[in-house]
């Protein structure tokens, strides 16, 4: 598995690849859209990274990407893609009549999707601590999603919204406000 350090030549392989379907892009748009793929709002900032070398602690996490158990991959897609806005990264399945585990990101954010039973248990909730939950209450909003109209609550310092997905796995945002 290629991790950050690699990003130069992956941007390069994406640029090829890119090219060959007629798509080209500059080597400086391959290296943003890497830089997003690992989560980070710029190539700037994983330039930094990758200059950094190793910390000095040698436990160093990157990321975590919650498993959320799925049953139905249309509705999964209504909710995710449709309400939510994510868009797939890649999916994988181990033949043609197998469940889909798929990667789905939004904005830094990376969810993977499973129908597999022993992935993951439905009705977990996840917390992710954001910036800017009012644009994104307005975007949901402005969607009409029919299963749900999601609030903005404030509790305790910060500003909330829940969202629960068809298999009752809930995703709560939050922005600490008042710092």
């Amino acid at each position: 598995m290629r991790d950050y350090r690699d990003a130069k030549s992956m941007a390069k392989a994406l640029r090829e690849a890119l090219a060959a379907h007629d798509a080209p892009i500059t080597h400086s748009q391959a290296l943003e859209i890497v830089a997003r793929q690992f989560g980070l709002a710029s190539w700037n900032i994983l330039s930094a990274r990758i200059g950094d070398g190793m910390t000095q602690d040698p436990i160093a996490f990157e990321r975590a990407v919650p498993i959320v158990r799925i049953f139905d991959v249309a509705k999964a897609h209504e909710f995710y893609l449709g309400f939510l806005g994510f868009s797939v990264d890649w999916e994988h399945r181990f033949g043609s009549d197998f469940p889909l585990y798929t990667q789905v990101s939004h904005a830094g954010l990376q969810l993977h999707l499973s129908e597999h039973a022993g992935d993951a248990t439905p009705g977990g909730t996840t917390v992710v601590y954001m910036k800017g939950i009012r644009a994104l209450h307005a975007e949901l909003t402005a969607r009409n999603y029919r299963y749900m109209r999601p609030g903005l609550e404030e509790v305790d310092g910060r500003l909330e919204v829940t969202v629960t997905d068809p298999f009752n796995n809930r995703i709560r945002f939050m922005e600490v406000i008042g710092r």
